[in-house]
């Protein structure tokens, strides 16, 4: 598949907007990779994102999904246009027990205004990795919000 780039600083914006998001910076989460049409998120483990049993709460694994998969529409996205989740379904594969999670939103069909894209997160432990999540996102484009 071909991916339009729409905004000769894609990057920069992403970035920028990133940097913006309170919730990711609340996490800890990082941007670590950003491509036309990728954008992978990496959060630490730490005691206050954790459930009862110790593992990552599932509310910081879908938050990172998400993010993930915003920031890779975005990447796409026109100048002048922001982008707001309007649906998303996760499955929940294993329980996130490693030292951190990789989430990888990539885009799966691009749009005018709706573009669909998956996001694969990731517990990673060393040079290992355990399939923890993957989920489906519908992002709209929304002419005139700054991301």
């Amino acid at each position: 598949m071909i991916l339009e780039v729409r905004d000769p600083n894609w990057a920069q914006k992403t970035r920028a907007s990133f940097g913006r998001q309170a919730f990711m910076a609340h996490l800890g989460a990082q941007l670590v990779h950003v491509a036309p049409g990728q954008v992978d998120i990496a959060l630490d483990l730490r005691l206050e994102l954790t459930q009862q049993h110790g593992f990552f709460h599932a509310g910081g694994t879908a938050s990172i999904a998400d993010s993930a998969a915003g920031y890779a529409a975005l990447t796409l996205f026109p100048a002048d246009c922001g982008v707001l989740t309007s649906e998303y379904k996760i499955n929940l594969l294993n329980p996130a027990r490693q030292s951190r999670l990789v989430a990888r939103g990539r885009v799966v069909k691009p749009g005018r205004t709706l573009t669909i894209c998956k996001s694969d997160v990731y517990g990673v432990e060393g040079d290992a990795e355990i399939h923890v999540a993957t989920g489906l996102f519908t992002l709209m484009s929304v002419a005139g919000m700054k991301d």
